[in-house]
C-alpha cells in the first residue's frame, strides 16, 4: 500500500473524530440551553410564587404593595395614614359595607381548599371572624393569598383590611358582621409551638373536670406552668380582666380619698431600718451601709401628719421577707395606704375607709360589669355585700362567736388564725348580712408598737382589721402620737430605736396631730372580692419565696 493511501486514511479518521466531537458539543450545547431555559422558567415560577415582605409606608400608595406577606419590621419609618378600627365598634360604629383596617392577635385560623376562616382578637376578649374565598377571576392572586394564609401562626399580631359583610357568628363577640379580607400582613409572628393555648387557659375548673370522662379531655394547666409563661396566661379573657379590675380598684381608691380631702404622697422604699415590727425585711447594701426595702410606708405617712399634710394616701410597692408559702401571701405586693388626723376618735377614720370601700365595691359593679361577667364565667363568685354604715364587731363579741363555733381562744388575747377568720366571716354574714366588716379592739400584744392602747384596758388597743368573705384585707389603728408612750411601747416589745425610729419619734416631739390610718393589700382586695382561689391570680407577675421570675 502506498504511503499516500495511508495518509488519506488518517485524515479520514481525524475528520470523523472532529465531526463526532462537534456533534457531541452541539448536543451538550442544546442540553445546556434546555437546562438554562428550564432553570429560567423555574426561577420565574418561583419568583412569581414567592411572597415578599411588605414595606408599608403610606395608605395612599398601598395599591403598589402586595396585599399579602409579612410586614417589614416596624421601625418608625413613616406614619402610614391608616386608621385602625376597634373590634368592639364593628357592627356599631362601622356597619356592613364599610372598609376597615384592624390590628390584633390571630386567635385561630382554618384554611381548607380555596377558603379561609380566622378569628382576630383585640384586648383579650373582643373577637371578630374574618374570611377569604378563592376568586375565580383572579386565580393567581387567590392561590398566593391562600399560600400566605397557611403560613400564619396562632397568637401572631396581624394587620388586615377588609369589607364588613352581614353575618351570624355565634362564636365571636362581634356576631352581626364579619370581615371579607382584601389585604393581610403579619406584624409579629408567634412561635408555631406555644407553651399552651389561650383557649385552654380560659377554661373554668368545672369545664375541665367535666371533660375528663370524655374522649377529648381538656388539659389542666398547672399554676407553675401558667406563671412561668404569665404573658400567655394573661391573654386569657378572665385573667386579663382581673388586671383591669385591679386598675379600677386603684382609680376608685384615689377618687374616694381625693373627694374626702386627701392628697397622694410618695414615700421612700429604701430605708435604714425596719418599718414594721414582726415582718421580715429584705436587706441590701447602700454605699457601705445596710438598707432595707420598706415593709410599708407606715413611719413616713405618720411623719406626713407631723408635716401638716393631714390627710394622705399612697399606692406603692411593699416588701415582706416572710417565707410564707400560702395562697394569700406575697413577698412583694401593692399597698393602698392612708393616714389622717383625727379630732376625737378613730371611728372618724373607719367612716372614711368604709366610704372608700363602698365606692370601690359599687364602682366595680357599675363600671366593670363586662369584665366582671367575663371573670365570673371562669371563676364563679357573687358580688360582695356590705352595709350602708360601718359594721364594726368588737373583740369580745368576736371571741364569743368563736367559742360558740367550737374554737379554743384561750385567754382571748391571741391573734386569729385563718380558720377563725373564716368562721367569724360566716357568722357575721348570717347575723349582719354583710361580706365586709370591721373587727376592732385587738389585744395590744399582737399589734405593732405604734398602736394606741385602749383607754379603758391597756391590754387591748385602738386597732382594727377589715375583712371580705372572712379574710383580712386591711389592717389599721389609731397611732400612738405621744413620743413618751411610743418609747415605752418600743421597750415593752424589745425594739431598739435606730436612726429611722429616732427621726420618727423626733417628728412627734416637734408636735403632731392625733391620727389614725390603715394599710390595704391591693392584690388581696382583688383576690377576695372576686372570690379567687389564690392571690397570685390577682398579681401581674407575683413574687413569693419560690418565685422571682419572670
Amino acid at each position: 500500500m502506498s504511503s499516500q493511501g495511508i495518509e488519506q486514511t488518517e485524515e479520514e479518521k481525524a475528520r470523523i473524530k472532529a465531526e463526532r466531537e462537534a456533534r457531541k458539543a452541539e448536543k451538550e450545547r442544546l442540553k445546556a440551553e434546555k437546562n438554562a431555559k428550564k432553570a429560567a422558567q423555574e426561577a420565574a415560577k418561583q419568583s412569581a410564587e414567592e411572597i415578599h415582605d411588605v414595606v408599608y409606608l403610606s395608605y395612599d400608595e398601598q395599591d403598589n404593595y402586595e396585599p399579602f406577606g409579612d410586614m417589614a419590621r416596624v421601625m418608625s419609618r413613616s406614619r402610614t395614614g391608616r386608621s385602625f378600627a376597634k373590634v368592639q365598634d364593628l357592627g356599631v360604629k362601622h356597619q356592613a359595607g364599610d372598609s376597615v383596617w384592624l390590628r390584633g392577635r390571630l386567635q385561630s385560623i382554618r384554611v381548607k381548599g380555596g377558603s379561609c376562616f380566622l378569628v382576630l382578637r383585640q384586648d383579650s376578649f373582643n373577637t371578630v371572624q374574618a374570611v377569604f374565598f378563592k376568586d375565580k377571576e383572579r386565580p393567581e392572586f387567590s392561590q398566593k393569598m391562600i399560600q400566605y394564609l397557611k403560613t400564619l401562626t396562632q397568637e401572631s399580631i396581624i394587620d388586615l383590611e377588609g369589607t364588613l359583610v352581614e353575618s351570624d357568628v355565634r362564636s365571636c363577640s362581634v356576631q352581626t358582621v364579619e370581615v371579607k379580607i382584601s389585604r393581610i400582613h403579619s406584624v409579629a409572628k408567634a412561635n408555631a409551638i406555644l407553651p399552651f393555648l389561650v383557649e385552654d387557659a380560659a377554661r373554668s375548673e368545672a369545664e375541665v373536670d367535666a371533660s375528663q370522662e370524655t374522649e377529648r379531655p381538656f388539659p389542666r394547666l398547672g399554676q407553675e406552668l401558667r406563671l412561668d409563661n404569665r404573658w400567655m396566661d394573661l391573654r386569657a379573657p378572665a385573667n386579663n380582666a382581673i388586671l383591669r379590675v385591679q386598675s379600677m380598684v386603684c382609680q376608685l381608691f384615689r377618687e374616694s380619698l381625693y373627694s374626702q380631702g386627701f392628697i397622694e404622697i410618695h414615700t421612700p422604699k429604701l430605708i435604714a431600718g425596719e418599718s414594721e415590727s414582726g415582718a421580715g425585711v429584705f436587706k441590701t447594701d447602700y454605699f457601705g451601709q445596710t438598707a432595707c426595702l420598706a415593709q410599708s410606708p407606715q413611719l413616713y405617712k405618720q411623719m406626713a401628719i407631723s408635716s401638716d399634710l393631714t390627710r394622705v394616701f399612697e399606692i406603692g410597692p411593699v416588701f415582706r421577707a416572710e417565707n410564707s408559702n400560702t395562697r394569700r401571701h406575697l413577698c412583694e405586693f401593692t399597698g393602698l395606704d392612708l393616714e389622717m388626723a383625727i379630732n376625737d376618735h378613730y371611728m372618724e377614720t373607719l367612716e372614711v375607709i368604709h366610704n372608700m370601700f363602698r365606692h370601690i365595691f359599687t364602682g366595680l359593679e357599675s363600671r366593670m360589669a363586662k369584665e366582671l361577667a367575663i371573670i365570673r364565667e371562669q371563676y364563679p363568685s357573687e358580688p360582695c355585700t356590705f352595709t350602708d354604715e360601718p359594721c364594726v364587731i368588737h373583740w369580745p363579741e368576736a371571741m364569743e362567736i368563736l367559742v360558740n363555733e367550737g374554737f379554743d381562744v384561750g385567754d382571748g388575747k391571741g391573734d386569729l388564725n385563718g380558720a377563725m377568720e373564716l368562721a367569724l366571716g360566716k357568722v357575721v354574714k348570717q347575723k349582719y348580712g354583710t361580706d365586709f366588716f370591721i373587727l376592732d379592739k385587738y389585744p395590744m400584744e399582737v399589734r405593732p408598737f405604734y398602736t394606741m392602747p385602749d383607754p379603758d384596758d391597756p391590754a387591748y388597743s385602738n386597732s382594727y382589721d377589715m375583712f371580705i368573705r372572712g379574710q383580712e384585707i386591711c389592717s389599721g389603728a389609731q397611732r400612738c402620737h405621744d413620743p413618751n408612750l411610743l418609747e415605752e411601747n418600743l421597750k415593752m416589745k424589745g425594739i431598739e430605736a435606730g436612726d429611722v425610729l429616732e427621726a420618727y419619734i423626733k417628728s412627734f416631739r416637734d408636735g403632731v396631730f392625733p391620727h389614725a390610718g390603715a394599710g390595704i393589700g391591693l392584690e388581696r382586695v382583688v383576690f377576695l372580692y372576686l372570690g379567687l382561689d389564690n392571690v397570685r391570680k390577682a398579681s401581674m407577675f407575683p413574687r413569693d419565696p419560690n418565685r422571682c421570675i419572670p
